[in-house]
């Protein structure tokens, strides 16, 4: 059967949360699309910037950033839980990269450790 891409899901704790802002997520938006090849379009954001503080969400679940990268073929989306130290990406893209590569750029990028990792084609 025919594949039309795949999605890499990587679950990472105890990161450097001084790592879970815009200036420093869009740099590793930069960076892993240099490095697996893909072609950035559209970047996204959702977090509390700009929220009044009565309004900026408290909960350790809740407190982060989620951010959508748009490429060519498809979209890598990230969400940080900020209070946690936990970061979790999912990478999806019609265009083969390699996973391993992925994983450990962003291991490391984040200074955390990956807990779970799952590959899933799409056919």
């Amino acid at each position: 059967m025919k594949t039309y891409g795949k999605e890499l899901i990587i679950d990472l704790h105890e990161c450097d949360s001084s790592t879970f802002n815009r200036k420093s997520i869009k740099k590793y938006f930069i960076e892993i699309c240099d490095l697996i090849d893909m072609e950035r379009c559209k970047l996204s954001w959702w977090d509390d910037q700009g929220v009044p503080e009565e309004e900026k969400q408290v909960e350790p679940h809740l407190k982060g950033t989620t951010a959508v990268q748009f490429i060519l073929t498809s979209n890598i989306v990230i969400h940080t839980l900020d209070l946690l130290g936990n970061v979790y990406i999912n990478i999806f893209s019609c265009k083969d990269f390699d996973s391993d590569i992925a994983m450990s750029f962003t291991a490391k990028w984040f200074k955390g450790e990956i807990v779970s990792s799952h590959e899933i084609e799409r056919i």
